[in-house]
């Protein structure tokens, strides 16, 4: 079993700037891919970027330019750096791995922008 544990949420005015984690309990180059989804109220979950054991990044449109996926293979803890924040950006953010038996998902963390 695999845990992930994120944090770094919180509320921020527009064109702010948040960083969030998250940490695994295993380590993060046993899964395949890793990404961040995120859940706006009313909404389906909808994926915002993701990374590939190979380093292959995706990104939804929406956040192209301002967010960057990264990870720290030592810590074993994907990150998701977020600049220029806005109102619709407002969500719960989750972490994902697929692979090894997964997906795995975290408990989400909330990401507020106030306009």
């Amino acid at each position: 079993q695999v845990q992930l544990v994120e944090s770094g949420g919180g509320l921020v005015q527009t064109g702010g700037s948040l960083r969030l984690s998250c940490a695994a309990t295993r380590s993060i180059l046993l899964f395949n891919a890793m990404g961040w989804y995120r859940q706006a109220p009313g909404k389906q979950r909808e994926l915002v970027a993701t990374t590939t054991r190979g380093g292959t990044t995706n990104y939804a449109d929406s956040v192209k330019d301002r967010f960057t996926i990264s990870r720290d293979n030592a810590k074993n803890t994907l990150y998701l750096q977020m600049n220029s924040l806005k109102p619709e950006d407002t969500a719960v953010y989750y972490c994902n791995l697929e692979g090894y038996g997964g997906p795995y998902w975290g408990q989400g963390t909330q990401v507020t922008v106030s306009s």
